[in-house]
């Protein structure tokens, strides 16, 4: 298939428990590319094939797969809705053209649902939204359209309303047709029929079909006046319209249904081919150049252009490592050799295969607008941009955050130490919110992620996927230091050893930076008394120094170095004598800058049956949270806080107990905030014992 005008690019994400890998199996059974379904709950959906993920019922990994729907090809990624594993919607929403967002009917817009959609509007993302699970207890099409509205400040647009609701959900209302859509209870997709609109259901069709085709029309002003004038539309003029404005992400297409009934799944494959882009609608990626300047070019999406490939994930799996990769301009055909632009190396595609979760479909090529997988690919990594080598260009790279729990890790015999270390270098390639480092004093092999449930899952990978056993200690909380006092000093670096010698002399200013800065340097000296060869040396010296803070150890935030005034001796002076002066002058100056430890504060987002409020918000005050607000639902009450990492391990297990299991939770980073003078003490004490035990 070559005409790009045929192509949807999607992917399907939501809040955990929503119902994203239901409504994508739903979706492959309906256009034809499986036979037999497979329930989230009984661990057979096609694209949670891993075993964790079958056995704890959510999805960890995102999974791509393809069919076909009236004569488009979809390419479609099922994300994972639990927030440790955002960063796979994050990287997932990047190459996409457009996306289903998943809201659970009685639940609505919760936590995760908040984090996906701030993702997708920062990836310029258009969507179509389904609200489903309309059979449950408590489901409310019109409030989880409200909340669209209020919590995630988007326009909804809504194209069916629900013919009954909760037990008595049986079918949808289209309102450009006027027909409703009525399945019967076999649970088969294909055994509905469309009817006139019930009777009692006319006036509120009407209503919002009025507010559609006004919303809809604003995108032309032609239509618009006519319509006023008293002139109707044809659908394709609406269809046109919604479209128009889709993509310009004025308004989101608004479905509802029971994915898990059957019900409702034929609209949205409509609406995504009917109103979502195709990759030559969306908005160009800028080039930047091998520098990492911005040239200006665009990466027009066209298979006769130069190559221009982003690879967005690294699997591991028995072939070997499949590299997932989007092309946005050019073709790629097996046996090419292409520039990897971040590494300046070539290398050559071994073999090119469509994925269908975890089985694949050989191919001989591929061009812009396809996402495929990759064999062969030894040195690229995510976010690596994949060019012509005559023709080299980069895309916009990945930025991923940083971890903010750790733990430490040990095989239980010796003859795994190098078994582990090839699993963890696999691992680290596919995940990069995971990271690795290496304890200096102590040998220790410290794993770091993204929260609890990221580490327990990698540690059960580690056992049942490369067969390696480990010993894990307690979870670590990823501390940060900075300094309260502004300091001026100065350092002289002077040694004779015989010959030359080492001389290099500095004034500096050390000060606390604006929150969320990092490192600042700034020079203001004049008159070549440092001369300018050695500027970057000392930026460098001291940024590098900044990795370990002098209270516990851990890194330094937020900090301004101000190079003011120095001297340099023309023989002795050299960039090593101003490094050595700078890491000196880092050990004698921040101490005297009040230097404050930090602690990692989380965005708590607790969901709670009413009669266990006041239990779950003690606790939370216990645990040193501060409650933000508490917003009543249908089925209970959502407790918004922030709260320290350090003293939410375990969590679960004590919300599950007071809430006899019906409580939920999400936490993800939002901060770093000073320690109480209690805790900074305890974590400086125990960062001083593990040095005098090492």
């Amino acid at each position: 298939m070559t005409d790009l005008s045929l192509y949807r690019n999607i992917g399907i994400f939501a809040h955990v428990d929503a119902g994203k890998t239901t409504t994508t199996e739903r979706i492959l059974k309906l256009t034809g590319k499986i036979h037999k379904l497979g329930e989230v709950h009984d661990g057979e959906a096609t694209t949670d094939f891993m075993e964790q993920e079958q056995e704890r019922g959510i999805t960890i990994q995102s999974a791509a797969t393809s069919c076909e729907w009236n004569d488009h090809l979809l390419n479609i990624i099922d994300t994972p809705g639990h927030v440790d594993f955002t960063i796979e919607v994050y990287r997932s929403l990047k190459v996409l053209d457009g996306g289903v967002g998943v809201f659970c009917g009685s639940g609505g817009v919760e936590p995760q649902s908040e984090t996906n959609w701030r993702y997708a509007n920062d990836s310029k993302v258009a969507r179509v939204i389904f609200i489903n699970k309309l059979d449950r207890m408590g489901a409310d099409f019109y409030r989880v359209v409200n909340q669209v509205r209020d919590v995630l400040g988007a326009n909804p647009l809504v194209m069916v309303l629900p013919i009954g609701i909760e037990d008595d959900f049986c079918g949808v209302i289209d309102l450009l047709t006027r027909k409703a859509w009525i399945w019967d209870d076999t649970g088969d997709p294909t055994h509905y029929e469309t009817t006139d609109v019930p009777a009692d259901m006319l006036d509120k069709v009407e209503e919002f079909r009025e507010q559609m085709i006004e919303t809809a029309l604003e995108q032309d002003d032609v239509l618009l006046e006519a319509y006023l004038e008293g002139n109707e539309p044809s659908i394709e003029d609406i269809k046109h319209c919604i479209r128009k404005g889709t993509i310009a992400l004025d308004f989101f297409p608004t479905l509802c249904g029971s994915a898990f009934k059957n019900k409702g799944i034929q609209n949205v494959l409509n609406a995504v081919v009917d109103y979502l882009p195709n990759p030559t609608e969306v908005e160009p990626q800028p080039e930047i150049d091998l520098e990492g300047n911005e040239t200006g070019n665009l990466a027009i999406v066209d298979p006769e252009g130069p190559l221009r490939a982003l690879a967005f994930k690294i699997m591991d799996d028995r072939y070997g490592a499949l590299t997932f990769t989007r092309i946005y301009s050019g073709r790629l055909n097996k046996g090419d050799s292409v520039l990897n632009t971040f590494t300046g190396k070539t290398e050559r595609i071994g073999r090119i295969v469509e994925m269908h979760a975890d089985s694949r479909e050989e191919l001989n090529s591929a061009q812009a607008g396809d996402i495929v997988a990759l064999l062969g690919m030894k040195q690229t990594r995510t976010g690596h941009t994949l060019s012509d080598v005559k023709n080299p260009a980069t895309l916009e790279p990945m930025v991923f955050p940083d971890p903010v729990i750790s733990i430490a890790i040990s095989p239980t015999d010796k003859a795994g130490t190098e078994k582990m270390g090839i699993a963890l270098t696999k691992m680290v390639a596919e995940d990069p919110s995971f990271r690795i480092m290496t304890d200096d004093d102590s040998g220790e092999t410290i794993m770091m992620g993204m929260g609890e449930l990221h580490l327990d899952i990698k540690v059960d990978i580690l056992r049942r996927t490369h067969g390696v056993e480990v010993e894990v200690g307690k979870p670590q909380v990823a501390y940060r230091e900075t300094i309260t006092r502004t300091i001026t000093d100065s350092y002289i670096h002077k040694k004779q050893t015989g010959g030359s010698g080492q001389f290099g002399k500095i004034e500096y200013l050390i000060e606390p930076a604006e929150t969320g800065s990092g490192y600042v340097f700034d020079c203001t000296v004049t008159g070549g008394n440092v001369p300018r060869e050695y500027w970057s040396s000392i930026e460098k010296a001291f940024g590098n120094c900044m990795d370990a803070g002098t209270l516990a150890g851990y890194p330094l935030l937020d900090i301004k170095f101000t190079l003011q005034d120095g001297a340099f001796h023309a023989v002795d002076s050299s960039a090593m004598a101003f490094e050595q002066a700078t890491r000196a002058a880092y050990r004698q100056s921040i101490p005297k800058a009040a230097p404050q430890l930090l602690e990692p504060i989380m965005k708590i987002d607790v969901f709670s049956p009413e009669a266990n409020v006041g239990d779950v918000i003690g606790d939370l005050n216990r645990r040193r949270g501060m409650i933000k607000s508490q917003e009543v639902a249908p089925t209970g009450v959502r407790v918004k806080a922030d709260a320290p990492l350090s003293d939410m391990f375990g969590y679960i297990g004590d919300l599950r107990t007071i809430t006899s299991g019906r409580g939920q939770f999400s936490m993800e980073f939002s901060h770093y905030a000073p320690c109480p003078k209690n805790v900074a003490e305890e974590v400086i004490a125990e960062a001083n014992a593990r040095k005098a035990a090492k």
